[in-house]
């Protein structure tokens, strides 16, 4: 079993993602509302940025989403390629990340059929 995290920057695209998702068997993801760290630190009175750094940010994003998946080692891929096609290619700017981390003892999971 794996956790699957994916931070999506663009919130707009949740709906399709999660309509992809259940459309590749995989029917259960817990999301949380986010804000990074740098957007903090954009809006913070306190820190001094150098101006070039400002244009790096996106200042219309203001919060992302956190979107967990517990799922068997063959959904990964399948997870991976869902979040790439409605997201597009993760090595690109402001795409979001995504991770995964093994998970032991999991109670409470009820594999989808």
């Amino acid at each position: 079993m794996k956790l699957v995290v994916y931070v999506m920057n663009d919130t707009t695209l949740l709906e399709p993602f999660l309509r992809d998702l259940n459309n590749n068997n995989i029917r259960g993801a817990t999301i949380i509302s986010s804000t990074g760290m740098a957007r903090k630190l954009y809006e913070s009175d306190d820190m001094r940025f150098i101006g070039s750094l400002r244009t790096l940010f996106d200042n219309s994003r203001v919060e992302s989403n956190v979107i967990l998946m517990v799922l068997p080692d063959d959904l990964v891929a399948v997870a991976y390629q869902v979040i790439e096609r409605i997201v597009g290619d993760l090595s690109k700017p402001n795409s979001g990340i995504a991770f995964t981390l093994p998970i032991e003892n999991v109670k409470g999971y009820k594999q989808s059929v």
